[in-house]
C-alpha cells in the first residue's frame, strides 16, 4: 500500500482595518511592510479584493461561512445577535481531521462561540457592547476575553488597553505605554508560536492568527512611531466632489467619522496608523520565522487578509462601512511553502471577496466544500497559468443610517447608490484609483451607469427593505443591519 499523501497545514493570517493599498508590495509610498512583501513575493497578490459589507461583524460572517451578506443576513454592524450557521470554515476542517486553533479576534456572539474551532484563545479588542454593566458576567469582555484576563494577571486588576487614554474608534494616536511584550499584537504572535510548540505533530493544523491592529487605538510601541515621525507623508485623497461641511462640524470630535480637522492631527493619525501596520508586519515576521524554525513552512499554506480597510482621512472620512476604496478594498495574499513555486510573485486582477476564503482554504486542504458556500475557491486560480475567477461584479452594501449605501464593483468601475438620499456616484477605478472624480453626470458614462444600476436592481429585487419597486430603486426605505428572512 502506498504512503498516504501528507496534508498541508494552513495558517490564515487576518488583521482588522488594513487598507488594501497599505503594503510596500502594493506600491504604497510611505508604509513599510517587509514581511508581508515577502509573502507576496513568494505567492500571489490579489489586487481587486474586497469586503462586501465592510465592518467587523458582517465581514467575519462572510469569511467564516463563505456566504454573501444577503445569505448570512448581516448587512451592517450589530453586536448581540447569536451566530448560528450550519457550516463554518473551522467546523469543516475539524470534521476532516484538522486540529483547528484560533488566536485573537473572533467578534462573534456569544463571545466564547468557537464556530467549530477545537480551541480559541480570544482577544476581540475593546467592545462597548460586551462591557455594558448589564451584560451577563460570563459574557462580560473582561471575563470572557483571554488577553484581558492575562493582562490583568500580569499588570494588575485595573490594567486595560484604554490606559493610553485612547478610544477604540478614535483617530487620536500615541505610543503604547507598557513594555512591548504586553501589546495585544505581540500577544497574538506569542500564543500562536506557543501553539506550534504544543500541537499534535501527527495532525495537520489550521491556525487562525487574527490580529486586531491597525484597527484603533493607534498605539504601536514608540519605535514604530519614530519610523514615520520625520517622513513627508502622502496626504489623504480628497475627491473634487467632496464638501467640507461635515469635517467642519465634526472634525474636532475625538472619534468622529470624518477624522480630524487640524492638519497636524491628520498627520499624527497617519503616523499612528502606519506605526501599527509596521508593528503588525514585524509580529507576522516572528510567526513566519517560527514556522521556518519548526520546519513547518514548506508544508504550510499561508493566506493573509483583512476584514475591511480604513478611510484614514480620504474624502474627509474616517473608519470603514463605506463603498470607497480605502474602506472596502482589502489585502489578499496566498503564499507559503505549500504554494506552487512557479507562481511566486504573481499578481491577479481577478475580482475576489472575503466569502472566497472558506472555499479556498477547504480546497487547499482537500476538504469537500459544502453546497451552502457561495464564495469561489481561488486555489485553482492560484495554481493555473491563466487562472480566472468566474465573477464579473460584486454587490456591496452597508447599513449606516443616513449614509447607508449599496454598490456594484467591477475590475474597472464602481457605482454607488445612497439608499436614504438617492445620491449616486460613478468612478472609473481603473483610471482613478483614489476616486477623485465622480462621473455620474458625464454623458459618455450614462450607458455604463444604467447597466450597473440595473445590476444593483437585480441584486436587491425582493429584499425585505423594499429597495426595489416596479423595477426601480426606491429612496428612503428603512435601513436594517440584520435581515430577518432566513435564507440558509
Amino acid at each position: 500500500m502506498g504512503k498516504e499523501k501528507k496534508r498541508k497545514n494552513i495558517v490564515l493570517l487576518m488583521t482588522d482595518q488594513l487598507r488594501g493599498d497599505c503594503m510596500g508590495c502594493a506600491g504604497h509610498p510611505d508604509v513599510k511592510t517587509p514581511y508581508l512583501d515577502t509573502l507576496a513575493s513568494k505567492g500571489m497578490r490579489f489586487t481587486n479584493a474586497y469586503s462586501a459589507c465592510p465592518s467587523c461583524v458582517p465581514a467575519r460572517a462572510a469569511l467564516h461561512t463563505g456566504l454573501t451578506q444577503e445569505s448570512h443576513r448581516r448587512v451592517g454592524y450589530s453586536d448581540g445577535i447569536a451566530w448560528r450557521y450550519p457550516s463554518t470554515m473551522a467546523g469543516e476542517l475539524t470534521k476532516a481531521g484538522y486540529y483547528t486553533q484560533c488566536v485573537g479576534k473572533m467578534h462573534v456572539d456569544p463571545l466564547r462561540n468557537y464556530l467549530g474551532f477545537c480551541h480559541v484563545e480570544l482577544h476581540d479588542g475593546y467592545l462597548h457592547y460586551y462591557r455594558d454593566p448589564e451584560i451577563a458576567y460570563r459574557e462580560n469582555q473582561k471575563q470572557a476575553d483571554d488577553y484581558f484576563h492575562w493582562l490583568k494577571q500580569e499588570k494588575g486588576i485595573d490594567c486595560d488597553v484604554t490606559d493610553t487614554g485612547l478610544e477604540c474608534n478614535s483617530w487620536v494616536a500615541r505610543p503604547w505605554i507598557y513594555e512591548e511584550k504586553y501589546h495585544p499584537t505581540n500577544w497574538v504572535t506569542d500564543r500562536s508560536i506557543d501553539f506550534l510548540r504544543r500541537r499534535d505533530p501527527d495532525m495537520p493544523f489550521f491556525l487562525f492568527a487574527s490580529y486586531l491592529r491597525p484597527h484603533p487605538p493607534f498605539d504601536a510601541p514608540q519605535c514604530y512611531f519614530d519610523m514615520y515621525r520625520g517622513k513627508e507623508l502622502t496626504p489623504p485623497a480628497v475627491g473634487d466632489w467632496c464638501g467640507e461641511e461635515a469635517l467642519r462640524e465634526r472634525g474636532r470630535i475625538f472619534d468622529s467619522d470624518t477624522g480630524p480637522l487640524d492638519p497636524e492631527l491628520i498627520r499624527e493619525m497617519q503616523i499612528g496608523y502606519y506605526a501599527c501596520v509596521t508593528h503588525l508586519d514585524h509580529q507576522i515576521g516572528r510567526l513566519l520565522q517560527a514556522l521556518i524554525e519548526n520546519k513547518l513552512y514548506e508544508d504550510t499554506i499561508i493566506l493573509f487578509v483583512s476584514d475591511h480597510g480604513e478611510l484614514l482621512g480620504d474624502h474627509h472620512l474616517f473608519r470603514k462601512s463605506r463603498a470607497y476604496q480605502g474602506s472596502s478594498r482589502v489585502p489578499f495574499l496566498l503564499s507559503g511553502g505549500g504554494f506552487t513555486p512557479g507562481k511566486a510573485g504573481s499578481v491577479s486582477r481577478e475580482l475576489v471577496e472575503l466569502r472566497d476564503v472558506m472555499p479556498t482554504v477547504l480546497e487547499a486542504a482537500g476538504v469537500p466544500i459544502p453546497d451552502s458556500v457561495e464564495g469561489i475557491s481561488l486555489w485553482n486560480t492560484a495554481q493555473e497559468e491563466d487562472g480566472t475567477v468566474p465573477r464579473e461584479y460584486l454587490h456591496g452594501e452597508h447599513a449606516l443610517g443616513m449614509a447607508s449605501s449599496q454598490w456594484i464593483i467591477t475590475r474597472e468601475e464602481k457605482y454607488i447608490w445612497y439608499s436614504q438620499t438617492g445620491e449616486e456616484q460613478y468612478f472609473r477605478i481603473d483610471e482613478d484609483e483614489n476616486e477623485l472624480h465622480n462621473l455620474i453626470h458625464e454623458e459618455a458614462c450614462r450607458e455604463r451607469v444604467d447597466a450597473l444600476r440595473a445590476l444593483l436592481i437585480r441584486e436587491l429585487e425582493g429584499r425585505e427593505e423594499g429597495f426595489v419597486q416596479e423595477g426601480r430603486l426606491v429612496t428612503g426605505c428603512e435601513p436594517i443591519v440584520w435581515l430577518t428572512k432566513d435564507r440558509l
